[in-house]
C-alpha cells in the first residue's frame, strides 16, 4: 500500500506543479482503495510523511516511482472521465420523462443536487422530457423566494429542466381524481379521531367510514372541499390492504384540512393533499416514464401504486438509490431560517451552510458536483458524502484557471535591514496552458519591512528559510536577514544540520498588501494581508499559497472553498 500511495502522490505531484497536495492524494487513495477508508486515522499521517518525501523527488524520479509501482494508475487516470450512470430498462424512441420534485420550503442543498443530477443525466442521454414539479401542498413550510431560488439553483447546475409545474395550481385535478376513487369505493372520507384511525390500522381493522356507501363518503367529501370541516375534524383516506405486512402501506391518508393561507392560493382551498396522492396523479397526467428517487420512497412507491392499479394507468419504472449522509453541513431548512433571523447565518448563501447557494458563493465548480455524483453511482447501498473527493474534483476543475497569490494570516512585520534590491518574479497561472495567462507578478523588495505569518514565525524563528521566489533568508526575533538567492556556501553555512532541499519555503509580502478577511466554513474568519494584485481578479477563485483555494468577491473579502 505504500508503494501504491507514492505512485498516487508523485502522479498527483507531476499534475500540480511538482507539488503533491496531501488532501488530493488521501481522496485518490479512498477512491481506489475504498476498504482503507477504516484505516484513515493511520493512513493520513502515512500519507503526509509520503508526500513530503515525493515532494523533494525529480520528475524523472516521479515518473520512475509510477511506472515502477503502480503503472495501472496511468490507465486509471485516463479512464476517470469515462465514467458514467448504467443505461435505464424500458425506453422508448421517444426519450424519457423524468422529473425533480422539491419542496420550496427553501433554496436546493448539496443533497438535493444528487436528485438533480442523477435524472437530468439521463435526460440528456435519452432526450424526452426533464419536468421540475414543485410541489407545495404544505403552505406551512412554504419560502415564497424559494420558488424562484431552486430553479436559479438548478440552472447554476446546468439542469435544464423542460416543464415547470406547481402542484398548488392543480387541485381541481387532485379534487377530481379522489372523488373517483371515492366513487369507485377504493376511498373513503372519516371523522373518526385519527388516533383511533391509526390504533386500528396497526391491528389491521377497518375504521366505520371505510365500509359505509360510496353516497355517504362522497357527501362528506363534498363538505370537506367546500369547507364545511375544521382542521382535525376529517380526513380523506385511500383503501389498500389492512392484512399487509407493513402497517405503513395500509390504508393511508391523502387529504387533510389545513387552515392558514397558501402563499399562492390564499384560503381558496382548505383540503390539501397528502405527498402520496398529489405524486401519484401528478406522474400519471405528467406520463412519468421513470422515476428516480432515494430508497426511503420505497414504501411510498408500494402506496402510490395501488392509486396506479385502481384507475388502471401504466406505472413507470422506478429507480430507488441509497440514502448520502451529508455530515459537517447545515442543510435542515428550518434551522437555516431559525439561524437567519437570529443573525447566526448572513443569509441562505452563508459559507457555514450547505445550499448550493453557499457552495457557489464559496466558488465550487458545479461540474464538481456532477462529477462526484455521477461518480457515485445510483446503487441501492447507503453512503456518507466525502468532502475530501468532492474538494479533489473541484481542484482538478480549478487549478489552471485560478491565480497564485499570497494571503498573510495574522500578519507578523519583521525588518529588513538590506543595502540594495531584490527582485521576485512569482508565476500567476503556473498551471495554464492558455495563451496570454504566462504572466508573472513582479516584486522588487528593499530596505524596509517583510512580512510573513504569525504561524510561520512561531515555527521558524532562528531557522533559515526560503521565500518563495526570492531567496534564502534568516529569520529572528523582529528582523530577518537575506543570506542569498541560490545554494552557495553563505546559505550551506546556515543550514549544517538540514539538507537544503529541506528547507522550508514559505510565503510572504512586502510593500504590495493590502488588509484582507477570509469567511471559512467552520464560522472562523482569517483576518491578514492579500498581495494588490488580486484585486484585479475579483470574483474569481484564487489559490492562495500555502493556505487554500478562496473566491475574491470584493477588494475586503473572500469566502474559503476549500484547501
Amino acid at each position: 500500500m505504500r508503494e501504491k500511495i507514492r505512485a498516487i502522490a508523485s502522479l498527483n505531484a507531476l499534475e500540480h506543479d511538482g507539488k503533491a497536495e496531501p488532501n488530493s492524494v488521501v481522496s485518490k487513495t479512498i477512491g481506489l482503495f475504498p476498504e482503507e477508508r477504516k484505516n484513515l486515522k493511520s493512513l493520513i499521517p502515512m500519507i503526509k510523511e509520503i508526500v513530503e518525501e515525493v515532494n523533494s523527488l525529480s520528475k524523472e524520479e516521479k515518473n520512475a516511482i509510477i511506472q515502477r509501482d503502480f503503472p495501472e494508475l496511468l490507465v486509471t487516470a485516463a479512464k476517470e472521465d469515462e465514467k458514467r450512470l448504467p443505461d435505464l430498462p424500458n425506453v422508448e424512441n421517444s426519450g424519457v420523462v423524468m422529473r425533480l420534485a422539491p419542496s420550496p420550503s427553501g433554496p436546493l442543498h448539496i443533497g438535493h443536487a444528487r436528485m438533480s443530477i442523477l435524472n437530468d443525466e439521463y435526460f440528456r442521454r435519452y432526450g424526452g422530457k426533464l419536468i421540475l414539479r414543485i410541489e407545495d401542498t404544505n403552505p406551512a413550510n412554504i419560502e415564497p423566494a424559494a420558488y424562484q431560488m431552486i430553479q436559479d439553483d438548478l440552472k447554476w447546475l446546468e439542469v435544464n429542466f423542460t416543464d415547470l409545474v406547481v402542484q398548488s395550481k392543480r387541485f381541481d385535478i387532485y379534487y377530481d381524481e379522489m372523488k373517483k376513487l371515492i366513487e369507485m369505493g377504493k376511498a373513503y372520507v372519516a371523522t373518526t379521531p385519527t388516533e383511533e384511525f391509526k390504533a386500528k390500522k396497526q391491528k389491521g381493522m377497518p375504521i366505520k367510514e371505510r365500509d359505509e356507501s360510496p353516497e355517504e363518503n362522497l357527501e362528506r367529501w363534498s363538505k370537506m372541499v367546500s369547507g364545511e370541516y375544521e382542521k382535525g375534524e376529517v380526513y380523506a383516506v385511500v383503501k389498500t390492504d389492512l392484512d399487509h405486512p407493513n402497517p405503513a402501506i395500509r390504508d393511508f391518508i391523502a387529504f387533510r384540512i389545513i387552515d392558514i393561507p397558501h402563499p399562492l392560493e390564499g384560503d381558496k382551498y382548505k383540503a390539501y393533499p397528502m405527498m402520496n396522492f398529489s405524486v401519484a396523479i401528478d406522474d400519471h397526467y405528467l406520463g412519468l416514464t421513470h422515476v428516480i428517487r432515494g430508497k426511503d420512497h420505497i414504501a411510498n412507491t408500494e402506496k402510490q401504486k395501488y392509486i396506479f392499479g385502481y384507475r388502471n394507468w401504466k406505472v413507470p419504472y422506478y429507480l430507488h438509490y441509497g440514502k448520502v449522509s451529508i455530515e459537517h453541513s447545515i442543510l435542515k431548512t428550518s434551522l437555516i431560517k431559525k439561524g437567519i433571523r437570529s443573525g447566526e447565518f448572513s443569509g441562505w448563501d452563508d459559507p457555514k451552510l450547505g445550499t448550493l447557494l453557499a457552495l457557489k458563493k464559496r466558488g465550487f465548480d458545479p461540474l464538481a458536483i456532477r462529477k462526484y455524483y455521477v461518480e457515485s453511482g445510483i446503487g441501492s447501498v447507503d453512503t456518507t458524502f466525502s468532502w475530501e473527493i468532492f474538494y479533489s474534483f473541484n481542484r482538478k476543475i480549478i487549478d489552471n484557471r485560478s491565480p497564485r497569490h499570497f494571503f498573510v494570516n495574522q500578519p507578523v512585520y519583521l525588518d529588513f535591514d538590506f543595502e540594495g534590491t531584490l527582485t521576485a518574479d512569482i508565476p500567476l497561472f503556473p498551471q495554464s496552458n492558455r495563451a496570454g495567462e504566462h504572466k508573472n507578478r513582479h516584486y522588487t523588495v528593499g530596505k524596509g519591512t517583510i512580512i510573513i505569518s504569525s504561524q510561520d514565525y512561531q515555527k521558524f524563528n532562528g531557522e533559515l528559510v526560503r521565500l518563495k521566489d526570492l531567496g534564502y533568508f534568516k529569520i529572528e526575533p523582529d528582523e530577518i536577514h537575506y543570506v542569498g538567492t541560490s545554494i552557495n556556501e553563505d546559505v550551506q553555512k546556515w543550514s549544517p544540520n538540514k539538507p537544503l532541499g529541506k528547507v522550508p519555503i514559505i510565503h510572504w509580502l512586502s510593500g504590495n498588501e493590502i488588509p484582507f478577511v477570509v469567511a471559512k466554513p467552520d464560522g472562523t474568519v482569517d483576518t491578514g494581508l492579500v498581495e494588490k494584485n488580486a484585486l484585479n481578479y475579483l470574483g474569481t477563485v484564487h489559490q492562495f499559497e500555502r493556505y487554500g483555494y478562496v473566491n475574491v468577491l470584493n477588494e475586503k473579502e473572500g469566502y474559503f472553498t476549500h484547501p
